[in-house]
C-alpha cells in the first residue's frame, strides 16, 4: 500500500514567530494523505496542518500560537478544499470486480443447467 501526501493549501504569514520573533518566515501548510494500491485509491478524511518558520527552521505547535496566528489559521482553514474521501477504483479494480461477477454468473448457470437434466 502506497501513501502520498497532497499539499492542499500553503500560506505565508506576516505575523511574528513565537520562537525567533521574525515577521517574514512563517508558513502554514495544509496536507491530506491518500492511500492507494493496485485496486483503488482513497484520501483520508483528516487534514493535517503545520506552521513552520523558515527563519529559525522550527515547527511552531498550536500551544505556542498567539491570538493573531490563531485568527489567521482559522481564516486559511476555511480556504482549504479537501479531496473527496470516496473510494475511487482503478482499472485493475474494475477488471477484478467484473471477473468476479462473470465467475459467479458462470457457476450459477452451470448449477441451474445441471439441475434440469
Amino acid at each position: 500500500m502506497m501513501t502520498t501526501e497532497h499539499i492542499l493549501h500553503t500560506a505565508r504569514l506576516n505575523n511574528n514567530c513565537p520562537e525567533c520573533y521574525d515577521t517574514e518566515g512563517l508558513e502554514f501548510t495544509f496536507t491530506q494523505i491518500e492511500k492507494q494500491n493496485k485496486f483503488y485509491k482513497q484520501a483520508k478524511k483528516e487534514v493535517a496542518e503545520k506552521l513552520y518558520c523558515h527563519t529559525c527552521k522550527n515547527i511552531i505547535y498550536p500551544v505556542n500560537w498567539t491570538e493573531d496566528i490563531d485568527r489567521v489559521y482559522q481564516y486559511h482553514k476555511k480556504q482549504v478544499h479537501p479531496k473527496s474521501t470516496l473510494l475511487k477504483l482503478k482499472s485493475f479494480g474494475y477488471i477484478f470486480i467484473l471477473l468476479g461477477i462473470v465467475v459467479i454468473a458462470a457457476i450459477l448457470f452451470l448449477l441451474w443447467n445441471s439441475s434440469l437434466i
